[in-house]
């Protein structure tokens, strides 16, 4: 999507459950019960009830067979005109801004003019698989023609065919997890533990600051009598953040721990978007406008982190949007762990990096830190993985619907060493 396209693309805001540290308040929760109670909300809202809207993507990184058709399940029940159309899409951490990304390049050339994009996770309700050779015993005796050649299959049974396998959150590649990968960037880039605890720290007061405030009131909904994020801690400092033990490395070296990581999270959001004449049409009030978009990825199984690959999407966009860093008011940068922030702005502030690997002719710079995850990150509001991309646009086009002329930037890291960014503008 490019700054000069056919159609502006407009935010009229967006909503989501409370985030909660899985296996806590949503332990009995499917994904599509908490992307169906967004989507609820959100006609309500707008008042969309039995319309039809052109088009909603909608994603989850773990999913059930069940969930194959999680987005129209999802819309069925949430109000909307059952004419409404409706698709899954998936990019790990990134799915929710992909989703937004779409539906927003299909606003922009004129395919269609409204749309809803979002994203769910429940690791709480994740899917146990069990051995390939149980299934293959269940298929052989399901494939029988007779009760014999039903029953034979079963004499093949035995005590490991019980033991079930797991998610993994392992690289399929590298056979590393996304906390092992980050410790390798956090010590390549020379990252001090002192300074992701404090960018934790941070997080935690400025969501809890912005809750007591009543920035949230607004977007995040009630769910399950649940009205409140459950992983942030108003009470944290420093001291108690360096008492934490490294969990992803044991050497003396390492830096990451469970306090300034995200942690394991279920929740669900979604946003509304739509063409400046749709919402006129229906006298919806437009909050900000997504401008531009990039999506970028790295090897990052022999050159590059991970979780490198925003740096190289923020650059290029940067470019197409011809702005510089220092352009905005609001930075929004996706808090995976805090060593992944910081290792971004780092990356955006060597020269030697930005010649080398971005054929820039100059670092990026520095940025204003006092704008950075203002309203609390991810450390501190949790992540369930499809649901933070539209979580954070959600926020972003409220902040800059209450500043004139103002622009924010948006950096979400995935897994698979792919990286999604956006660009948001105010609406006056």
């Amino acid at each position: 999507m490019r700054g000069q396209a056919t159609n502006r693309v407009a935010i009229m805001g967006g909503l989501r459950t409370p985030f909660c540290r899985s296996y806590t308040k949503y332990s009995h929760v499917s994904n599509q019960e908490m992307m169906t109670a967004v989507l609820i909300e959100i006609v309500k809202k707008y008042k969309l009830k039995n319309q039809k809207l052109d088009d909603v993507s909608l994603g989850a990184v773990i999913k059930h067979s069940k969930d194959f058709n999680l987005a129209r399940e999802s819309l069925l029940s949430s109000g909307l005109s059952p004419k409404t159309p409706a698709f899954d899409i998936q990019r790990a951490c990134g799915t929710s801004i992909s989703a937004a990304i779409v539906i927003a390049s299909k606003i922009s050339s004129g395919i269609i003019n409204s749309g809803i994009a979002g994203g769910v996770d429940s690791i709480s309700d994740v899917p146990i698989v069990y051995p390939d050779a149980f299934r293959s015993i269940l298929l052989s005796s399901f494939n029988g023609k007779n009760l014999i050649d039903r029953l034979l299959p079963w004499l093949k049974l035995r005590p490991k065919h019980f033991k079930p396998s797991l998610p993994s959150v392992d690289e399929p590649r590298t056979h590393l997890s996304m906390g092992e990968s980050m410790e390798i960037t956090a010590k390549k880039w020379g990252l001090r533990r002192e300074d992701q605890d404090l960018l934790a720290m941070k997080s935690h007061l400025n969501a809890s600051q912005a809750y007591e405030e009543g920035f949230y009131e607004d977007l995040v909904i009630n769910f399950n009598g649940i009205i409140k994020d459950n992983n942030i801690r108003p009470d944290t400092n420093i001291d108690k953040l360096s008492k934490l033990k490294p969990v992803f490395d044991r050497s003396s070296k390492a830096t990451l721990t469970a306090g300034n990581s995200t942690p394991l999270t279920d929740g669900a959001s979604a946003i509304l978007l739509s063409s400046e004449e749709w919402a006129k049409d229906r006298e919806l009030p437009i909050q900000s406008y997504l401008t531009h978009a990039k999506v970028s990825a790295v090897d990052f199984v022999n050159d590059e982190g991970l979780l490198m690959a925003p740096v190289y999407a923020i650059s290029e966009m940067l470019t197409e949007a011809n702005l510089e860093l220092q352009d905005f008011d609001f930075y929004e940068i996706h808090e995976a762990f805090s060593a992944q922030t910081l290792a971004t702005l780092k990356a955006l502030e060597s020269e030697s990096f930005c010649k080398e690997k971005l054929n820039r002719e100059k670092a990026l710079g520095s940025i204003d830190t006092s704008k950075l995850n203002i309203k609390g990150g991810s450390v501190a509001l949790g992540h369930p993985f499809a649901a933070t991309g539209t979580r954070i646009i959600a926020s972003l086009s409220k902040m800059l619907s209450q500043k004139k002329k103002a622009k924010g930037l948006v950096s979400v890291c995935t897994a698979g060493g792919m990286g999604v960014t956006a660009i948001l503008e105010s609406s006056r």
